[in-house]
């Protein structure tokens, strides 16, 4: 994986700036979240790596996917990165721009992993503790895993905050085993 988002890295800020020069970040955000959709289905991947599909095929077949939704920026970018054969990219291009927007809007993505679906005023009043701890507006994702048995994980950018009851359990096991 860190190697996708290494070689996305370039593409995606390359497309931040030439956006935020245009003031099109929204446009494009839209744009490449379609397209990282795309890039992401198992059938579509299976047709962009056949090496029996030429480049030219590959990009003509994306951009039909699309379904007229691309501008014509957007579609030079598939066909330059079909022609080197960095479609499959575009999902990891689509989440660092997505980061690079939000630290230029002053804000910043909060994936929160719980043990069980979280009320209104529970996703309320952890957007507005991160909000305090990091200075910046907080967008949540908000994700249920039961095999935390309580308790939830937040990531925001490099941090992250293990509340659940698996993590304190592994915690205890580890500090015992000392």
């Amino acid at each position: 994986m860190s190697e996708l988002t290494t070689a996305a890295r370039p593409y995606a800020r390359a497309i931040f700036e030439l956006a935020e020069q245009s003031g099109s970040l929204d446009k494009w955000s839209e744009s490449l979240a379609l397209m990282g959709a795309i890039a992401s289905d198992e059938s579509v991947k299976e047709l962009l790596e056949n090496p029996k599909m030429a480049k030219q095929a590959g990009a003509e077949a994306f951009i039909k996917l699309a379904d007229n939704k691309l501008e014509d920026e957007a579609k030079n970018l598939v066909v330059v990165l079909a022609e080197n054969d960095r479609l499959s990219l575009l999902p990891e291009i689509s989440e660092i721009f997505e980061t690079l927007k939000d630290e230029a809007e002053g804000s910043v993505e909060a994936i929160v992993t719980s043990a069980k679906k979280l009320t209104k005023s529970e996703e309320d009043a952890i957007s507005k503790a991160l909000k305090k701890r990091l200075g910046r507006d907080v967008k949540l994702k908000v994700g249920v895993d039961e095999a935390l048995l309580g308790g939830a994980i937040i990531q925001a950018g490099d941090l992250v905050i293990d509340g659940s009851l698996k993590g304190r359990l592994e915690k205890m096991t580890s500090a015992m085993a000392s």
